[in-house]
């Protein structure tokens, strides 16, 4: 197996498929239609086309190994051996998740057969399949953690099944994770294959969990089943999965366990705060966003944007990053954002992509795609170094080099999270609204600007569209209709909140520095003009084959400041350009950035760099150390501070790095004499 692995980084076979787009229930119900993944093909050699290969090249092939090395498959392989011959029995160890793993990396490795078609992947997926099939009870049970040894099971998983749910069997947790990746590969190859054997465990799961007499009646003790079943409603058209999904929300905090922890407190609907495990919560936020787009329940509807309103307020990172504490991998109380402590778990910005991408199919405003973007450029990709190869678990915002990136983890959520997200992306750019109209006319959103060609269908006519700009580096964009049989459709252009002046959509945090930025929209040379509709410049036109559209974002280094109420904060400026956000790292700096003051009025000065053979966008500005001189007198030295991107931290070794800088002397008065003497390296 090692040796296919190593081919397949070393091979890549290009060959012509067909993308199977079987999705025509896969939009029915949210108000805003989402783009398939299979529609857009990002362009190689680009910000997020280097991304892409280096999940291609090092990620994917790397988790496809360690699912080998830690007997990840081996698991199932016991499992279907104790079937064969009940004698024998395995002990069963490791995580009573491990499971997911495998599903995560076959997920991941099918949104990539979109962008790099692989025949050698597929047919090596296609046998982890067969792995994985083998270890289905007859009932279409699969969890291996019980089927394994099914008298002496994993110790977290109980005697019987679901009866250990709510604690730590993660018997649901497996179930959405095997969905998810199913209808991935489903949608990226045609085959039913794993698709079908996700059925028969969802299908067992509607028949032996909910509330009614001879079912057992417990909710999810690590949510993402919700809005898996969800999908799975979605590509089959079965609305028992959807009543599923519905019923493992409505009944949370109406079961045995009750603690904000697994955000099981109190219902849903009833909730209005952010707490508990991040990563849970997120998967749950995004499964009520669901629930409320597709079914129209005002409860969830109301209770999901009080919790989103709680987040973008008061617990939401500069970088885009949710869980301030260690303790329960959690949100913290409200504006509790520590810096050097931030947990920020990678998996935590996955799951808030996933809700606010949700929220903007819910709603249509840009708000949504604002936090995405943030989280995306910044808490998320930070998680993966640039040649895919090394991993945080928690991204912090500072550090005094205890962090370091990691080539794998014993508990593998985010490694095998990062396979399956980054991948995923095409499905992020576009959405649609269709209309029954005569005329045929609806809108087609552009959310996210990068180099990319989309062939979408609008109203079951072809709209191929495409992308040219070097976007996050600078802020021009050119659109190309480069067919439409659709005639006259409305295009609807994001125009970032940091291009408008709005940090995020909230008053956590503003700009300090009075900079205006402006923006201009032009169709084939010609300036266009339109007022902003739900943060949207719009323009509806009966489109040809050749119409050109550049948009041009002002793109300038600018100052913020968190509201007083975050205390870890009060004094200092955060630095951003663009989507970016920027930090100091001890390589570019011969002082130390512990001690430096950023002047009242920076100004910056752009610059290139390169970091782990990756081009990047420096900012240098002037700045102050303090220390002490011989005889305890208090002096100043002027040095010159170079920020990097925060994604491309920790790519040269561990030591310091700061995304919160100081700016008033109140925000250093804590440090040590000892700390300032030693400022001048």
């Amino acid at each position: 197996m090692k040796r296919l692995l190593f081919l397949m980084m070393m091979m890549t076979v290009t060959w012509q498929f067909v993308c199977a787009q079987k999705t025509t229930s896969a939009s029915a119900g949210y108000p805003i239609t989402p783009v398939p993944f299979t529609a857009v093909k990002v362009t190689p050699g680009t910000f997020w086309g280097q991304r892409l290969e280096a999940s291609r090249t090092r990620t994917i092939p790397l988790a496809l190994e360690k699912c080998e090395e830690t007997g990840r498959y081996r698991n199932f392989e016991n499992a279907a051996a104790h079937m064969k011959d009940p004698s024998n029995t395995f002990k069963v160890g490791g995580y009573s998740f491990d499971d997911t793993d495998p599903y995560k990396t076959i997920e991941g490795a099918s949104y990539l057969l979109q962008t790099y078609p692989d025949k050698r992947l597929m047919h090596y997926i296609d046998s982890v399949i067969d792995i994985i099939a083998s270890a289905q009870e007859p009932d279409g049970y699969l969890y291996t953690s019980r089927t394994q040894n099914p008298k002496h099971p994993h110790e977290w998983a109980g005697a019987k099944r679901w009866v250990k749910e709510e604690d730590l069997s993660h018997e649901l947790y497996n179930l959405g994770h095997m969905v998810e990746s199913a209808i991935a590969h489903y949608q990226a190859t045609g085959s039913r294959k794993f698709l079908d054997i996700a059925i028969r465990y969802a299908d067992v799961v509607c028949k032996e969990v909910g509330p009614n007499p001879g079912q057992t009646c417990v909710v999810p003790g690590h949510q993402i089943a919700e809005m898996a079943l969800v999908k799975l409603y979605l590509v089959t058209g079965e609305k028992k999965y959807l009543d599923e999904a519905k019923f493992l929300l409505d009944y949370r905090g109406k079961t045995e366990i009750k603690h904000e922890y697994s955000q099981a407190y109190r219902p849903v609907v009833e909730q209005d705060e952010a707490v508990g495990h991040a990563v849970r919560a997120a998967y749950m936020y995004a499964g009520m966003a669901d629930v409320a787009a597709l079914t129209g329940d005002t409860a969830y509807i109301h209770a999901i944007d009080r919790i989103w309103q709680n987040i973008a307020e008061k617990k939401l990172y500069i970088t885009g990053g949710i869980g301030a504490t260690s303790s329960g991998e959690a949100f913290g109380k409200n504006y509790e954002l520590p810096n050097m402590s931030a947990y920020c778990e990678t998996c935590a910005a996955i799951g808030n992509v996933y809700v606010n991408y949700r929220l903007f199919l819910l709603h249509g405003e840009s708000k949504y795609y604002d936090v995405l973007e943030r989280t995306l450029y910044n808490g998320l990709i930070s998680g993966v170094s640039l040649d895919g190869g090394g991993f945080f678990y928690p991204n912090p915002l500072e550090s005094k080099g205890q962090h370091k990136r990691q080539p794998w983890f014993g508990c593998a959520c985010c490694p095998s999270n990062i396979c399956r997200f980054i991948p995923s992306l095409p499905g992020y750019i576009y959405s649609l609204t269709p209309t029954s109209s005569p005329k045929g006319e609806g809108s087609i959103y552009i959310n996210l600007y990068l180099d990319n060609t989309a062939t979408l269908n609008l109203n079951g006519k072809k709209v191929v569209l495409s992308q040219q700009t070097k976007y996050p580096w600078d802020g021009d964009i050119t659109i190309n209709i480069d067919k439409n049989s659709a005639g006259a459709f409305a295009l609807k252009l994001r125009i970032p909140g940091w291009v408008t002046g709005q940090v995020i959509p909230s008053d956590l945090y503003q700009y300090t520095d009075g900079i205006r930025l402006g923006y201009t929209v032009s169709v084939n040379g010609e300036s266009v003009k339109s007022d902003l509709l739900n943060g949207y410049f719009v323009i509806n036109r009966k489109w040809k084959k050749g119409d050109r559209i550049q948009l041009h974002f002002d793109m300038k280094a600018r100052t913020v400041r968190a509201t007083n109420q975050v205390e870890a904060d009060r004094g200092r400026v955060a630095i951003e350009r663009g989507p970016l956000v920027y930090c100091a790292e001890h390589p570019d700096n011969a002082f130390d950035i512990m001690s430096a003051l950023v002047n009242q009025h920076p100004q910056f000065t752009l610059g290139k760099g390169e970091i782990a053979g990756t081009p990047i966008q420096t900012l240098t500005t002037d700045a102050q150390t303090l220390s002490f001189d011989k005889q305890g007198r208090l002096t100043t030295q002027d040095q010159k501070l170079v920020l990097i991107p925060y994604y491309a931290w920790c790519h040269r070794g561990s030591g310091k790095m700061r995304v919160w800088l100081s700016q008033d002397l109140s925000s250093i008065t804590d440090c040590k004499s000892s700390d300032l003497s030693n400022s001048k390296q």
